[in-house]
């Protein structure tokens, strides 16, 4: 019994501070978004994407969740974008501590846009706020279309989804249909991309609504 209040602590205490992150942010007028999704599934893709779609006059920033390794953040780079890089080690998720540590290394005054890359989990990521504005999970059709049944809590506290590697549906037989009303079970209002980043089918409305919910 004595867990529950020690539990409920460390969630208020990190709401606190994810609400400070993102006072942050909006002083110096960056959107945060929040990206979760399974290992495999394409955030970083979804990011180098989404960065080479953007308008000139918006500068993407990225926070990279990992428990080892510098991969993704290496990948995002070297395309001139600033990154910093946090390992968790064991932690299966990103917390708010971790974010305000890597805003004070990232050059926010000269960003309009920050992506932070979650650690590849679909569980206790949407348990834990970070201060970002909207979080996106991303799905694949390697995965399968039966996420949001398994996972509702994940894709409950979605703000967009985003179903990846659209090229790949025929190949792995992926039910859009399916998946999309596991989504409205849990989630009736969050929209729904169907999308490649191999390819660049979808990026564009991605993009729009990013840009759109940023304004």
């Amino acid at each position: 019994m004595t867990k529950i209040p020690v539990v409920q602590h460390i969630l208020a205490a990190n709401e606190e501070l994810a609400q400070e992150n993102q006072a942050l942010l909006e002083r110096a007028g960056v959107y945060g978004v929040n990206l979760m999704a399974s290992p495999g599934a394409g955030k970083t893709s979804l990011i180098l994407a989404t960065v080479a779609a953007l308008p000139e006059d918006v500068r993407p920033g990225v926070i990279e969740g990992d428990l080892a390794s510098s991969i993704d953040a290496d990948a995002i780079a070297a395309q001139g974008v600033p990154v910093v890089q946090i390992n968790t080690g064991g932690n299966c998720h990103l917390e708010a501590n971790m974010i305000r540590s890597a805003l004070e290394r990232l050059p926010l005054d000269e960003m309009e846009l920050l992506f932070i890359e979650n650690v590849g989990n679909l569980v206790c990521p949407a348990n834990f706020q970070l201060g970002t504005h909207c979080n996106v999970v991303v799905g694949s059709a390697p995965e399968g279309h039966d996420k949001p049944y398994k996972y509702p809590g994940m894709f409950a506290a979605a703000d967009a989804v985003v179903l990846n590697k659209a090229d790949l549906l025929e190949v792995f037989d992926f039910d859009v249909d399916y998946f999309t009303q596991g989504l409205r079970m849990v989630n009736p209002d969050a929209p729904l991309f169907v999308l490649s980043c191999r390819t660049g089918e979808g990026v564009d409305a991605w993009v729009a609504w990013l840009l759109e919910q940023r304004s």
